[in-house]
């Protein structure tokens, strides 16, 4: 009996060890898709927080205090001080998300007012004004440094001023973002890893079984002997079963529309709702469509190398890695790059578009060469499988 379990156990290992895709799939692509994504991750966090560090800021402050002068000046090196009233007008400026500023109003007489102020009167502390820009990455980072410098300067103070008080709901917000500006900024994060993610599932549900599945049943020898050019059945193909994809991808999209604000707004503070218009919402269905050509076609192509289904869905696998690598890509940057070039980049291009359409960002001449350049990676894709269609050692095996 024990000779017959050492002899099972054998046969599998052999079975396993034998076959390095399924070696790959199953030891090797876990650890390296763990160390990859948090890789990227700890890179991308990290270019964050130092990203806009070294930027100066203008900071203009009211009232300076002689108590806080000093700390202030050194609580930020990146920062030049000017030291002068403000009013409302100069306020709005700082809706203008390149503008690297911060305007600080502290009351007059603070000091005096801070010494003299008793926390069990019941009366209002006095309240230290801070207005910034949370999507401006500089401005935000030295609001969060004065906030901290202050919040630790109040402790030693035994709380006898406030920051940022709210005293009323009509009261102006210290923050110069507006809600649909930041609701844009939470989907353009958010939604491309989403909606690349959608469309790989639902390509991933077709391809494998329309191409990989005729060679396992030995239908694809049918298609093959039929009048019918090569290069025509590899672009019906493609395009069915992308828009097949495509149909999968805009079901889960609007499902995500749906229940996304839901889950992450919890409250009413913040308004993340589509704030889109028209123009918008063509542009991402065409880049949509555009990406899942490509991503059909890919799929496509490892599902004609493939001996079957199952060894088809090993050899997609790394192919995964790839998009999800890329869909991350938004979550670890701010803004979108202006650079022509990465927009010929497969999947990386219509990740970049899809994050500044929906953070307002992009304009058509990064839709058009994204869409151009994917339109051209799926008839180099057609023209792949077509020479794999007229091989008989890829269809076959001989």
């Amino acid at each position: 009996m024990k000779s017959n379990t050492l002899t099972i156990i054998k046969k599998e290992f052999a079975r396993f060890f034998g076959d390095r895709s399924l070696v790959f799939t199953s030891v090797i692509m876990p650890g390296l898709l763990i160390y990859l994504i948090y890789s990227l991750m700890g890179d991308g966090i990290g270019r964050i927080i130092s990203e806009g560090a070294d930027e100066m800021v203008t900071l203009r402050v009211e009232n300076m205090p002689p108590s806080l002068a000093a700390t202030i000046e050194s609580a930020d090196s990146a920062v030049t001080i000017v030291e002068m009233p403000f009013v409302d007008e100069d306020v709005d400026l700082l809706e203008d998300k390149e503008l690297n500023m911060v305007l600080m109003r502290f009351p007059e007489e603070f000091d005096s007012m801070v010494a003299t102020y008793d926390p069990s009167s019941g009366a209002l502390a006095p309240n230290v004004e801070i207005y910034h820009n949370s999507t401006n990455n500089a401005s935000e980072r030295v609001y969060q440094t004065l906030q901290a410098t202050l919040t630790l300067y109040e402790d030693q103070m035994s709380n006898r001023f406030d920051v940022n008080r709210i005293d009323s709901e009509e009261q102006r917000s210290y923050d110069a973002a507006t809600e649909e500006e930041i609701g844009a900024m939470i989907w353009s994060k958010l939604l491309p890893m989403l909606i690349v993610m959608m469309l790989f599932s639902g390509t991933m549900a077709i391809a494998p079984s329309a191409i990989a599945g005729e060679k396992e049943r030995g239908t694809i020898a049918t298609l093959l002997v039929t009048p019918m050019r090569r290069n025509e059945l590899a672009l019906g193909k493609i395009v069915s079963l992308s828009s097949m994809a495509l149909l999968s991808g805009i079901s889960s999209f609007i499902g995500i529309a749906l229940s996304l604000p839901k889950m992450i707004q919890g409250g009413d503070e913040v308004n993340i709702g589509f704030n889109y218009g028209f123009n918008d919402y063509v542009a991402l269905l065409l880049v949509i469509f555009a990406t899942v050509l490509v991503m059909a076609s890919v799929v496509s192509l490892l599902s004609a190398l493939a001996k079957d289904v199952k060894n088809a869905g090993t050899l997609i696998t790394p192919f995964m890695l790839v998009i999800m690598m890329c869909g991350l890509l938004p979550m670890l940057q701010s803004g979108v790059s202006e650079n022509p070039a990465v927009y010929c980049i497969p999947f990386y291009n219509s990740i970049e578009v899809m994050a500044g359409v929906l953070n307002h960002e992009v304009n058509w001449t990064s839709i058009v060469v994204t869409i151009v350049a994917n339109l051209a990676y799926t008839g180099i894709a057609v023209w792949g499988l077509t020479r794999m269609f007229n091989s008989e050692k890829i269809m076959f095996g001989k």
